[in-house]
């Protein structure tokens, strides 16, 4: 019976179970990945015990926890990155605990560590004015300014995550009627999502201007040709920001990241009157109830809904002399 769950089972995991019966997307991979690197270091160089001498008493729920609380003391992460590693860990446990019944005492002892309570930070997003503000700053004359327009309005018109942008290609554009771009999300699920004309005239003039026709090569590229990366997305968000402060200094007081472009939609979707259903399906999540997140967050819905269904606190009126004598005739005559 093999007795070291690291050497046997992690690599089943990586390559058998999460890409393939899980459907994990690359980037969730590459996190649950990270994160056994940090845990497997954590043992050898803190508790000095190397990889391949592990077994399933290394596993304990305090060694765990102390594998955490030294990620916030040397990384300074915050709790929702300590729970981001805490959920890869108990996953691999959970599959461990059902591939090895001799292992499940204590894959339990790892399943029973708590997540922190994590602090909800605000939902930032954009205001219709800001966004109308920033799809005016790129020179669309100039071939870098072309690609960052269009990258602007895709992560705004599609709601797209930004590994979904990078992601797409020419052949991942349909033109009908209604042009429909086909993103692939989370889980490697896919969506059509629709582009409006005006949209749609930009990606056409990207695509042909940048000669981007290739239908088996990314839509985005750098200056060397090569795959946008998130990062390299996000210098450009940060590049149009910062020139969209100097023209409206009273605008953008958030710091505003890719997501927030995927936010900005859903919420003026929301205060189109667009239900959630449709925006659920827009952004392609997999319950209403993660779409719900905008309306309890959104002020504008908020105070909508507390004027439709609160009480008047308008004071009753009083009656005249005329309505005070009809009245009392009414009584006399009738009591």
């Amino acid at each position: 019976m093999n007795t070291n769950p690291i050497t046997y089972y992690l690599p089943r995991y990586f390559t058998e179970y999460i890409p393939n019966q899980r459907s994990y997307s690359k980037n969730t991979v590459s996190s649950y990945r990270d994160t056994f690197v940090l845990l497997l270091s954590f043992y050898r160089d803190e508790l000095h015990i190397h990889p391949e001498k592990l077994t399933y008493e290394d596993f304990s729920a305090e060694n765990i926890e102390k594998f955490l609380t030294w990620m916030e003391d040397t990384r300074n992460i915050c709790a929702s990155t300590r729970n981001q590693r805490l959920a890869a860990i108990h996953s691999f446990f959970r599959y461990v605990q059902y591939k090895d019944p001799i292992g499940f005492e204590q894959c339990g002892a790892v399943l029973s560590v708590p997540y922190k309570k994590a602090h909800n930070a605000p939902m930032n997003y954009l205001t219709i004015e800001e966004i109308q503000c920033l799809f005016a700053i790129p020179d669309q004359k100039s071939v870098t300014g072309l690609r960052d327009m269009s990258i602007l309005v895709l992560l705004y018109e599609t709601a797209a995550r930004v590994q979904e942008l990078i992601d797409i290609t020419p052949a991942s554009i349909q033109y009908k009627s209604t042009t429909v771009i086909e993103l692939c999300g989370k889980g490697n699920k896919s969506r059509l999502v629709p582009l409006n004309t005006e949209a749609t005239g930009i990606i056409k003039n990207y695509i042909h201007s940048n000669k981007r026709q290739n239908v088996n090569e990314p839509l985005f590229v750098n200056r060397k040709g090569e795959k946008l990366t998130r990062a390299g997305v996000q210098y450009i968000i940060d590049k149009y920001i910062s020139m969209a402060k100097e023209k409206e200094p009273d605008m953008f007081k958030v710091r505003i990241t890719n997501h927030c472009f995927r936010h900005s939609k859903a919420m003026h979707l929301l205060e189109a009157g667009v239900n959630l259903i449709y925006i659920r399906d827009f952004l392609g999540h997999a319950s209403v109830i993660t779409t719900e997140v905008y309306a309890k967050t959104n002020p504008k819905i908020k105070e909508e809904q507390l004027m439709k269904n609160s009480p008047t606190l308008e004071s009753r009126k009083r009656y005249n002399n005329s309505q005070k004598d009809d009245l009392i005739q009414w009584m006399k005559k009738n009591l």
